[in-house]
């Protein structure tokens, strides 16, 4: 099927610009239309004036906020914080894009599950967050649910990228400074690209606006209104990903002097914020409804590594 671009004129408002997410966004969304994305200064997610503003001055067709809190340790300090930016916030992008009749995509978390089953989460298995960072993502979903908006909900899991904070980079800096690196096993999920996740944005969007020039874009958007899932394809633990990273950058860079790696188990490593123990992700519904099948994690380990 081919993909639709925005009628002339239309625009996305992308939140969270700087992040890893967002980053990518910014490049790939360009290829639909008008792209607006306000910094921090311009569009601040955790004052809810601030965001109705600019939505107001923006009137987009598309509002997308990968735009998160998450801290996930500090979150247990900075509950308020938290549930400003992940929850208030998303409740106004929700209010203000029914009012205007755009359509939002918004990006949640394997999170808000409990991590104590043994299988792939489905969209539709009860949820039960364990930490406030979890809480305050669940929070948000219910906001945008509950505000009547378009809106496409997908939860991710394991982000990392070549920019920013995330587990790769910090994997690969610490494997150059110690002789041992401790990592824990026995919490199980899928990385997930954040290149990979902004095309298959720009592939919903497209999509989307493909339908919409049969059925029009309200119809188009509610009809595909719901959560999924969108995470790397396969599964690992934390450790099998920092073992497969660091032997993949011995096989690019042969020679180099890199740390050994050690499996733990999750109470040997404690943190503020209780982990997920399962944070696997079924993604068959994306795949049904789109069109799309998210990469498998060691592909992308590989593309990130080679860009890095």
């Amino acid at each position: 099927m081919a993909l639709g671009k925005l009628p002339l004129g239309e625009r996305i408002l992308l939140t969270g610009v700087t992040g890893q997410v967002g980053g990518e966004l910014w490049k790939t969304l360009k290829s639909l239309g008008d792209v607006v994305a306000p910094e921090r200064a311009t569009m601040d997610l955790a004052n809810a004036g601030s965001v109705r503003e600019t939505i107001r001055s923006v009137r987009p067709r598309w509002i997308v906020n990968p735009g998160a809190y998450t801290a996930v340790d500090k979150a247990e300090s900075e509950p308020e914080l938290a549930y400003a930016i992940n929850a208030e916030a998303v409740r106004v992008i929700g209010e203000e894009a029914r009012a205007l009749g755009a359509g939002v995509i918004h990006f949640s978390t394997d999170y808000v599950f409990d991590g104590l089953g043994n299988k792939p989460y489905a969209e539709t298995d009860a949820t039960g967050p364990v930490s406030v960072y979890g809480a305050s993502k669940l929070a948000g979903e219910k906001a945008l649910r509950d505000s009547g908006a378009a809106h496409m909900i997908f939860r991710t899991s394991w982000v990392y990228g070549t920019r920013g904070r995330n587990f790769l980079l910090t994997i690969l800096k610490l494997a150059r400074e110690r002789e041992t690196l401790r990592i824990v096993a026995d919490q199980y999920g899928a990385p997930t690209w954040s290149r990979d996740l902004a095309r298959m944005t720009a592939h919903v969007i497209g999509r989307s606006e493909a339908d919409a020039q049969t059925t029009g874009f309200e119809t188009a958007t509610q009809d595909a209104s719901g959560v999924y899932h969108a995470a790397g394809g396969g599964e690992t633990t934390w450790f099998g990903f920092a073992a497969e990273a660091l032997q993949l950058q011995y096989e690019m860079e042969p020679g180099v002097r890199l740390a050994a790696v050690e499996a733990i188990p999750t109470d040997q490593y404690p943190t503020p914020a209780k982990r997920p123990l399962n944070s696997r992700l079924n993604c068959s519904k994306l795949t049904q409804r789109f069109g799309w099948t998210m990469m498998d994690w060691r592909n992308s380990l590989r593309e990130v590594l080679a860009e890095i």
